[in-house]
């Protein structure tokens, strides 16, 4: 006989009607415990997807694929040779100076801490976007070096502003918005008959960007290099060359060369060194959700056995009559196996179409919404992949399968003469 005898009897007994009902809804909690499993599983991937996606995009969107600065932390002078010369090694495809400060911006009694970075915005465009993400168009131009840009003193009410961009948790922190005049607070102070005095400078806010990334968002502000320099009392001084990639995910390799091409006394990072906890906490939540809501689809699988042995229990005299016709053991065999499959091949699929949905509905609308200053992402992401539609499929067929064993083997061992004695 052709395995469609097999197959033809598999789906029969599925859809038969039963004198016993429970067997029926023990197969039904069996289909959609499977269903309910592959689709919590494909949204679970999909979101530790997600944020790894986009926790990586909005990092490397507000930062660069490799840092070189001083081991000694005492800063980069004569950097413009260097950073021409680095600048042409094999992979490097943009460079841009940087010049770091930790500051107190301040406006009113309103203030908070920020991490300033002095830059040049066209180089710095080529390395990050951070121009795409400030309001209003073209404010991120006006950090672009002024040759008659008079020294910001504190004092220096002859001339405008300096221009300053600020993450927008910050300048919703102090209370502040495009146009303000904002203090920035240097510890870098001047030295006076009473001590280090802090410098005292205001800025005006030209624009606020917002990355997404709560670390960014929240503690970052962006000045002109020059009056960077200027406020922090270190002329022809930067303190970072970040660069940027042909190949991001060869970035340690690249930092190493960039490196020895240095010299001695530079050290350079790359961003998968700077975010290495990071990412492999991610890639641990992914191994432990597939675990965890693994269990759901164990759990079905639990029930297809029950009721696959509950049916051999109520078939055993239609078994016994097949088996006395010439049918085989091993045909047996096969349509409680085929059976099962059935089941797990039903609750899989269904299972898939729901979850690659609400990924997709999760992706498109974004209707579940994050604390940024927990999760460093304001919307929860979704980003699903057909490789792991493949897996969990998989795993839920074949977890299914091996439940089927039991039973089948069990109907395989019925003898007809024992099951047809008191017929």
């Amino acid at each position: 006989m052709k395995l469609s005898f097999e197959l033809f009897f598999a789906a029969r007994y599925l859809r038969a009607r039963r004198r016993q009902a429970v067997i029926g809804l023990v197969t039904a909690i069996s289909i959609f415990g499977i269903a309910a499993g592959v689709a919590a599983l494909i949204l679970a991937l999909a979101i530790t997807n997600g944020m790894r996606r986009d926790v990586q995009d909005r990092l490397l969107g507000s930062s660069a694929h490799i840092d070189l600065l001083r081991a000694d932390a005492k800063g980069i002078r004569d950097w413009q040779p260097l950073v021409e010369r680095l600048g042409r090694l094999p992979h490097v495809v943009a460079d841009a100076p940087g010049l770091y400060e930790q500051v107190l911006v301040a406006r009113g009694p309103r203030d908070g801490g920020a991490l300033l970075k002095g830059i040049l915005p066209t180089a710095e465009d080529r390395i990050s976007h951070l121009e795409q993400t400030v309001t209003p168009t073209g404010a991120f131009a006006q950090l672009a070096p002024e040759a008659d840009q008079d020294q910001t003193h504190s004092n220096a009410a002859a001339g405008p502003l300096p221009p300053i961009i600020l993450g927008s948790d910050l300048a919703e922190t102090i209370g502040a918005a495009v146009g303000d005049s904002v203090m920035v607070i240097s510890p870098q102070g001047e030295l006076t008959p009473l001590g280090i005095v802090p410098k005292y400078v205001r800025f005006r806010l030209a624009g606020i960007f917002h990355s997404g990334f709560y670390q960014y968002d929240s503690g970052m502000g962006y000045i002109r290099l020059a009056d960077a320099q200027r406020l922090f009392a270190e002329p022809d001084l930067i303190t970072v060359i970040d660069f940027r990639v042909d190949d991001l995910y060869a970035a340690d390799r690249i930092a190493r060369t960039v490196e020895q091409a240095a010299g001695p006394g530079f050290q350079a990072t790359s961003w998968m060194e700077e975010n290495r906890e990071l990412f492999r906490a991610l890639a641990l939540q992914r191994v432990v959700t597939f675990l965890i809501l693994g269990l759901i689809v164990l759990v079905a699988a639990l029930n297809i056995l029950i009721a696959l042995t509950m049916m051999v229990m109520e078939k055993t005299r239609d078994i016994a009559i097949l088996m006395s016709f010439g049918v085989e053991p091993a045909q047996i065999r096969r349509i409680f196996l085929l059976q099962g499959l059935l089941i797990s091949l039903l609750g899989t699929a269904l299972g898939l179409v729901l979850g690659y949905l609400g990924a997709w509905a999760g992706s498109h609308y974004h209707f579940i919404r994050l604390s940024a200053s927990l999760y460093n992402l304001d919307t929860l992401p979704f980003a699903p992949r057909l490789a792991d539609g493949v897996l969990v499929g998989l795993v839920s067929i074949g977890v299914a399968l091996t439940a089927t064993l039991y039973p089948s083997a069990a109907a395989a061992r019925i003898l007809p003469a024992e099951a047809l004695r008191y017929e």
